[in-house]
């Protein structure tokens, strides 16, 4: 196969082909067990592919990398990654034998049942490959015991039940992956402290240079950008230890600039909004009243009461 050619996978059977293996025995759903017994073969495996799936990789015991986008990630024992339809993969390379799940679904498999919607409200799976969530071992357990449900229900006669069964080990499989997300962030406070100081170093650079001017406001996506994080993890991020999202981050760094400009300066409103990145006066003068219940004005008379009393 040419080194950098892109697939397209938009069945679970046409991956399970191209990668050697045993054809589906569902066309919407695959479980696929890799150990010294079934080895994942990387020879087989294109440069990129972009599935049109869910896919999550559950790895027990270190054994390689995964590219994603432009970046490699080194699996650890206990770990695990989640991609949702159209993202970009690249390819795996094992430097020893390794054991993982690699769960399979296409979004159909859900049709009819509440996960259909749902699913989409699980942000982690717009993580990069870097932030994947790292399993203690009795969480590594507790998934490992939900993969052999949902492989033994794969593996055995469909009856009324079976799709039923499934999706209710792969919902509660979700929940629990949120759960150990929510724990990551809270052990690895050290490094989502940091993250945080570096999250306020790039919003307060951008609003006390000229970038509001050339740029507008700032972005979550120019935030993420910038901290080589996702947008997503981002959020996430900052919900768990400030109990705000990225975007909520930003608009109070917004109200506490536009706070020290109408209290330390003389600039007119429009002449603050629109340093600020606002195009428009009433655009800051609505955005500041919602966030404040003050019109801009307002809070400089306060503030002028305040300071004469």
């Amino acid at each position: 196969m040419k080194k950098e050619e892109l697939l397209r996978f938009r069945s679970i059977s046409a991956i399970h082909q191209a990668f050697g293996l045993p054809k589906p025995q569902h066309p919407l759903i695959s479980l696929t067990h890799f150990n010294d017994e079934n080895p994942f073969n990387p020879d087989k495996a294109p440069a990129y592919d972009v599935l049109h799936f869910y896919k999550i990789t559950f790895v027990l015991q270190k054994g390689g990398r995964l590219k994603y986008g432009q970046s490699y990630y080194d699996f650890e024992e206990g770990s695990m990654m989640f991609m949702a339809p159209q993202q970009l993969v690249g390819p795996t390379e094992y430097h020893e034998p390794g054991e993982s799940y690699v769960l399979l679904m296409h979004p159909d498999f859900f049709l009819g049942y509440p996960l259909a919607k749902k699913i989409k409200q699980y942000t982690y799976f717009a993580y990069s490959v870097n932030e994947a969530l790292h399993l203690s071992d009795q969480e590594k357990e507790v998934v490992l015991s939900i993969y052999r449900i949902i492989e033994r229900e794969l593996n055995s006669q469909v009856d009324e039940f079976s799709q039923e069964i499934v999706i209710a080990q792969i919902e509660l499989l979700l929940s629990y992956a949120t759960r150990f997300y929510k724990r990551q962030f809270v052990t690895r406070k050290a490094a989502c402290n940091t993250l945080l100081e570096r999250t306020e170093c790039v919003v307060n650079d951008y609003l006390t240079s000229q970038k509001t001017l050339v740029s507008g406001l700032p972005t979550v996506q120019y935030l993420s950008e910038k901290l080589n994080v996702s947008s997503g993890y981002l959020s996430d991020m900052l919900r768990s230890l400030i109990g705000q999202n990225a975007q909520q981050y930003i608009h109070e760094k917004l109200v506490e600039k536009a706070k020290e400009k109408l209290s330390t300066t003389d600039s007119s409103v429009s002449t603050i909004g629109y340093e600020l990145g606002f195009e428009h006066s009433q655009s800051f003068n609505k955005f500041f009243k919602q966030k404040t219940r003050q019109s801009p004005l307002e809070f400089r008379q306060s503030f002028l009461e305040l300071k004469r009393a």
